[in-house]
């Protein structure tokens, strides 16, 4: 819990300066999390990459390792659908929309916002971002209690880039083998899905 602790306390740190106008106006206008994202990649990558259980667990369980991503896409879209029925301003298509973002905020709130309402865009955006600093701050506890690949599923497709590193460290690096796996496809899966759910 200390380390989710940090996590959320850095995040609330940084909210403050960015609300408050803090910060020198260079550290706004340039993408610093994105440098530290790719620097975060990079390093688990070598962890990963040095690490022979790992290629073989993706050689020998190839196949396997789609009922991952299958499974969150299932999970994802039935949790939605729940909560539509506590929301009745929200329709089951639209509820079933966000959920098919994955946690992937940045390109599925903008494809329903075109495709249906700048107010669900900003549904999925607020969902889908929700879905991450869950992950985020929460892992520990999921791994603890639910098992190691919750923490992928809590993911969704962020867990082949910005929760990565923090499912790698709590889950371990065959898990993070798996994350990254499913967190590509889910990513993939992300464009079409919400644009069949809300076509439908």
């Amino acid at each position: 819990m200390k380390d989710s602790l940090i996590i959320i306390a850095f995040f609330a740190v940084g909210l403050f300066l960015g609300i408050y106008d803090f910060l020198p106006e260079i550290m706004i206008n340039n993408s610093y999390s994105t440098y530290a994202l790719y620097l975060l990649l990079f390093l688990v990558g070598i962890s990963m990459g040095a690490d022979r259980k790992t290629w073989l667990l993706l050689k020998n369980k190839g196949k396997q390792l789609l009922f991952v991503p299958a499974a969150i896409t299932a999970g994802s879209l039935a949790g939605a659908g729940a909560v539509s029925v506590f929301l009745p301003e929200i329709s089951l298509k639209e509820a079933a929309a966000v959920g098919a973002g994955f946690g992937y905020y940045s390109l599925s709130s903008i494809i329903i916002a075109e495709i249906h309402s700048d107010l669900l865009g900003v549904t999925a955006l607020l969902s889908n971002i929700s879905r991450e600093i869950i992950t985020l701050a929460l892992t520990p506890f999921f791994v603890k209690y639910f098992g190691p690949l919750s923490s992928v599923a809590s993911g969704g497709a962020t867990a082949m880039d910005t929760t990565l590193p923090v499912i790698a460290k709590f889950s371990g690096k065959e898990i993070a083998a798996v994350a990254l796996f499913s967190g590509f496809v889910l990513t993939v899966l992300t464009p079409f899905a919400v644009t069949l759910i809300l076509n439908f």
